[in-house]
This record gives structure tokens, sequence and C-alpha cells, in this order.
């Protein structure tokens, strides 16, 4: 192996982040997300590159142990751990040139707490996943290591062993990004000013490693808006039409609140937390559209007059949008599903209060978790909610028939479409408002 040059302080930087974004993840059950924004200043690139190991770790962690456990013959301290981790993501996944990977992960040790104990340990151990690391891999599970047993039990009781393996797989790559182009917006030209690809359902798909954002054709214009292919589907299933009522409950980003404003509804966005609701109106305001956003705990709220229609996104374990942020799949526990049932259920009865009657509610989560889709619906109609089940047709699943249930409502998991990339897990169900 090419001995490693004298570190550059920018590199060292980087890696000592991803080691501090997985002390926050996997030691204090913080989001990536959550863990980022607590992150002092740093240049651009290198807040990325900490953000894209961090990330690979987390979507990759079992196999990653399991590499690096015959080469320890203790366990060292979680801070030293983690930046083996980060060093062996760089050797076996990311693709890193090993001078780099092992020298400069070698000098983010040394700024540990008491890292100069453990520099000469991680040097023989990651000069040791260089040279043999990739032979290892070939004989590990990595689907089923890098998946909890919480997760992959449930996987396989909802859908099956070679579903929940699908699934398991999907989550090893890094997710494309999704687009929702604005009505009268031609999707073909689109797809190809941006060099992506036009999917059945009507978003614009890039590949991962797409140019930042902000800087894709569109963005300033507000032409379109992030949001991943199964995402859109249930604004969409509402169906919402000019001149409707409508409310978007727990509505933060905003994407469905903007799908829901430019087919041309009234709408009103609610969302509890303020800062999130100010996120509501940024991005509304980049897309030219108007909708009513109120600052309120959605479960409480009162409206002066019903909806015709109304959209409820409930909270959730968000099992379904690991692949996009595997951090969830650490973050996340078994009791988190029960632990969350109280406030769906809270928030499906609150919806069905705002519905005129003969009104329809769209109810989402993207949740893999059976218990927060199936199980939240069945709760409210045993519960004697106001409501009635009216299933999807397959006319207006067409383009994703495969997700529709034996029970006609939606699911979706990153099982689906593997040749183009797969898409986010989602749940959505349909209940109409009828007398009390």
């Amino acid at each position: 192996m090419e001995r490693s040059s004298s570190p550059s302080s920018s590199g060292v930087a980087a890696r000592r982040a991803a080691v501090t974004l997985l002390e926050a993840v996997l030691g204090r059950r913080r989001t990536l997300d959550e863990a980022l924004g607590a992150m002092p200043e740093m240049a651009a690139r290198d807040r990325g590159f900490a953000h894209l190991i961090a990330a690979t770790v987390l979507r990759r962690l079992g196999t990653l142990d399991a590499v690096l456990e015959p080469f320890l013959r203790r366990a060292p301290p979680d801070a030293v751990l983690h930046a083996l981790r980060t060093g062996a993501a760089q050797l076996l996944f990311l693709g890193t040139q090993p001078h780099a990977a092992v020298g400069e992960t070698v000098a983010a040790v040394r700024t540990l707490p008491k890292g100069d104990s453990f520099a000469g340990l991680a040097n023989a151990v990651l000069r040791r996943v260089a040279a043999e690391g990739q032979g290892t891999l070939a004989g590990l599970d990595g689907p089923r290591l890098d998946t909890p047993d919480w997760l992959w039990r449930s996987w396989h009781a909802a859908y099956g062993p070679a579903t929940a393996r699908a699934i398991a797989v999907a989550h090893q790559r890094e997710a494309p990004l999704d687009l929702t182009l604005k009505p009268g917006e031609d999707g073909s030209a689109w797809a190809a000013r941006l060099g992506a690809t036009l999917l059945p359902t009507g978003s614009l798909r890039l590949p991962a490693d797409h140019a930042p954002v902000r800087e894709l054709d569109g963005f300033a214009e507000g032409a379109w808006w992030v949001q991943d292919a199964a995402a859109a589907l249930p604004a969409r299933l509402l169906a919402a039409k000019p001149g409707e009522r409508v409310a978007d409950l727990c509505a933060a980003p905003g994407g469905k609140t903007a799908q829901l404003a430019a087919a041309g509804a009234s709408v009103t966005a609610v969302e509890r937390a303020p800062d999130r609701a100010g996120r509501i109106g940024e991005n509304l305001a980049r897309l030219a559209l108007a909708a009513e956003i109120v600052v309120a705990d959605a479960a409480t709220w009162t409206p002066s007059e019903a909806f015709d229609a109304v959209l409820l996104d409930a909270p959730c374990t968000a099992t379904g949008t690991i692949r996009r942020h595997p951090d969830i799949a650490r973050v996340k526990r078994e009791r988190d599903v029960a632990a969350l049932a109280p406030a769906q259920d809270g928030l499906l009865a609150a919806a069905a209060r705002m519905l005129k009657q003969g009104g329809r509610l769209v109810y989402a989560v993207c949740s893999l978790e059976p218990a927060e889709g199936e199980g939240a619906v069945a709760r409210a109609l045993a519960a004697g909610l106001p409501l009635r089940p009216e299933p999807f047709t397959e006319a207006e699943i067409a383009a994703v028939a495969e997700a529709r249930t034996a029970e006609g409502h939606l699911r979706t998991t990153p099982a689906l479409w593997p040749e183009r990339g797969g898409m986010d897990g989602f749940f959505a169900a349909r209940l109409v408002r009828v007398a009390s």
C-alpha cells in the first residue's frame, strides 16, 4: 500500500466531523439532520463529505462491524470504533484512495480524547481492511447484517421473506432524487433539460449523484419541488378539485400542500412547529403558490367551517424513508410504533371532525410498519369514527398497480421498481365522512 502523505487539515476535519455525527446518531439517538444542524461551520465540501461518510456507515453498519470484528481483540472506545467504521466505509464503499482513507482517518483518531493511544491500532486495522476487506465482503449477508432485527422480523411478517430481503437490498443504495413538476410543465421537456427520467407516475428522477438542488435548472423559477415518487401519490389520490376547501394536516415541509394548491384547491396547511411552518411558506413563495398556513396542533385545532377534503400525513416511525435517511433504522425502536399510535388515532379523529358529510380523507404514513398504516385505519373504524373506507380503484393506481392492496389501499415499498431505483415506503387509504 502507498504510504499516506501528510494529512490535509480539510480531510481530517471532514472525517472528524463524521465521527461526531455518528456519536450523535448512535450514541444519543439524534437524527442525522439534527446532528448536521448542530455542527460548527465548516466548508461546504467538507460538510458534504462528512455527511456522505456518516450516511454510508449508517447504511452499512452491520457489514462494517462484521469486517472490522476479526481485526479487533477487544472493543475500543465508541469514538474510536466510529472512526474505524468511517475508514472502512471509505475503503470498501466510497472508493477513497487507501492512503487518504487510512492516513486521514488515523489523523482524525488523534484528535479524539486519548486518541494518540489508539492511532497505532487504527492504522493497523485500516491497513488490514484495505488489504483484506473486499474479500471478506464476499462472504457476508449484507442486507441481513445491515437491517436491525426488529425491522427484519416486521418486514418478514408483513411482506414475506423475498420482499423483506428486497427492501433491505434497496436500503443499501443511496436513493435517487425525485421531482414533482407544477401542472402545465412539460415532463418530457424537463426530463431532457435535467437529464432525468420521467417516471410512470409523472415524477422526474435524477441519479443520486445529481448536482446540488439549488443549482438545478428550474429551481429558482419554481418549476418543480423535491418529492419522492411515492410521497407524491397521496395528494394525487385525494384528487383535489379547483375551488374545493382542502386541509393538509401535519403539512411540513409542504410538498403535498404545493400539490393541492397547484390543483386549484383553497388549501389550509396546518403545522404545529413554527419553524417547519415557515419552511412551508418559503417553499410556496418559490413556487408562486398560495395557501393559508396555520401554526397549530392539528389534533386540537378547529376550523371555522368544514372541509371538502383532508389530507393527513401522520407522524410515524418513517421507516419507509430509510433509503434516504439511513439514521432512521438506528434511532427508531420497535416500541416507537406503539408509542405513536395515540397520536395517529387522535389525528384521524380530528380529521373526521373537520370534514363535511360526504367529504373525503386520505390518511397516509411514510412507514413500512402495518400498525401505522392498515392498523391505524382499522383502529379508527373499530372506534366508531364516522368514516367508511372507499378503496382506490385500479385505474387510480394504474401507474403503480402492484402497490394496490387487496383492500384497495396504497402500499409502496423500496422493493418496487428496482430497475428504476425503487421508491420510498408509503401507505395511503381513502375514507369518506358519513353521518354520525
